[in-house]
């Protein structure tokens, strides 16, 4: 069930990338970003708000780390891996130069120090070091990397290495960047790890700091990866939420020394002044209920699938609107997360998106005995 909704929603993820329609307006450039590309997207939906050169082939640098992320996420959430699970550092761990832990070979350490070693601290050595553990070799995972890559459409993406040190043929675009982190948004761990401001490894012996300042400068920033090499110049890949509205900021090649982090603050500035994000219901709350035959209860509650709601430019908000399916009625046993209705999202009358409202928990069905005095009491009522 897992891996159908994962194949539904990079289905969905590529879909909505090429064919869904435009909040009016044409993507936009700003003339004081200095990056050599840029894009903003609305996380909700994938419209691109901000572009420049935004399909140009560049070397991400570090910021190849967050696919690194979503494998290793993935991993866990597929059972595959535990956070708790020793990792074993190998010698082509140890060997590796740049930003790094200092792995010993045969040192040892979890799981999720080895990810937020990843997340804040950009340690190439961890990378390596994950990547061992999950395929064996760095090579087979860097492979998954690419079949990753191809799974969500990214066109102009390819890795070398898991880490992002420079290497023929190993770049990305802007536009990519944007799509890995909006599928990255589907993992919490990843948000979670790369949102850590400071963290204590080795039992507080080696404090890793993040190298996203955003995290400290800027207003609603949570998450992601920068990233910087001679050949990259200075790069980020950011995300930013507020009042229900999420974006996601990508610059790469920016020429000067946190100039990444100047470029990311502008287009987030253009896209929370020119947008909002009109919501109905968050994920996970109650937006119905239907009744229930033959069971425990005789209703049940459902709860949104997703967050119900819309981008949209300031001042347009009455042009979204939203109509709701429910089922008049189910019979038991129901079960946790079975899809009881839809909600529709329009923007100026026209479907954007479909919601689905599922079951808050389970309900067996009712035995006989309980059956014949509900039937009793119902005649009786009569």
């Amino acid at each position: 069930m897992y891996f159908r909704k994962r194949v539904v929603f990079m289905v969905l993820l590529a879909f909505f990338a090429v064919f869904i329609g435009p909040l009016n307006v044409q993507a936009e450039e700003l003339s004081d970003v200095t990056a050599d590309a840029y894009v903003l997207m609305d996380a909700d939906s994938g419209q691109v708000l901000l572009a420049k050169n935004e399909h140009k082939q560049l070397a991400p640098a570090s910021m190849t780390k967050l696919m690194t992320l979503i494998l290793a996420t993935e991993a866990l959430d597929e059972g595959r891996v535990d956070l708790k699970d020793k990792v074993t550092a190998s010698e082509n761990a140890w060997k590796l130069g740049g930003s790094q832990i200092y792995l010993e070979p045969g040192e040892e350490m979890t799981y999720e120090d080895m990810l937020i070693a990843i997340a804040v601290g950009s340690a190439n050595d961890a990378c390596v070091a994950v990547a061992d553990h999950l395929d064996v070799t760095h090579e087979a995972f860097v492979d998954n990397m690419n079949r990753k890559a191809r799974m969500l459409g990214l066109k102009n993406t390819n890795f070398i290495n898991s880490y992002g040190l420079p290497a023929d043929k190993h770049y990305t675009s802007a536009y990519d960047m944007a799509v890995m982190g909006r599928f990255a948004l589907n993992f919490t761990k990843v948000l979670e790890y790369s949102s850590i401001k400071e963290y204590n490894l080795r039992q507080g012996e080696f404090v890793l700091y993040n190298t996203n300042k955003l995290l400290w400068w800027y207003e609603g920033a949570d998450g992601f990866k920068t990233g910087w090499t001679n050949e990259a110049k200075y790069c980020l890949a950011s995300t930013a939420k507020r009042d229900g509205l999420r974006l996601i900021g990508v610059v790469m090649a920016c020429p000067e020394a946190r100039g990444n982090f100047r470029d990311a603050m502008k287009i987030l500035n253009y896209g929370f002044a020119k947008y909002t994000y009109k919501s109905f219901f968050s994920k996970g709350s109650i937006c119905g209920s239907v009744k229930v035959g033959k069971g425990t209860k005789e209703i049940i509650e459902a709860k949104a699938e997703e967050d119900v709601g819309s981008i949209v430019v300031k001042g347009k908000e009455e042009g979204i609107t939203i109509t709701k399916n429910m089922l008049p009625y189910v019979n038991a046993p129901v079960k946790e997360g079975q899809k009881l209705g839809e909600i529709r999202v329009y923007r100026e009358g026209e479907l954007y998106k479909e919601v689905n409202m599922v079951a808050i928990e389970d309900v067996p069905r009712a035995g006989w005995i309980k059956g014949i005095m509900k039937m009793l009491a119902e005649t009786y009522l009569l």
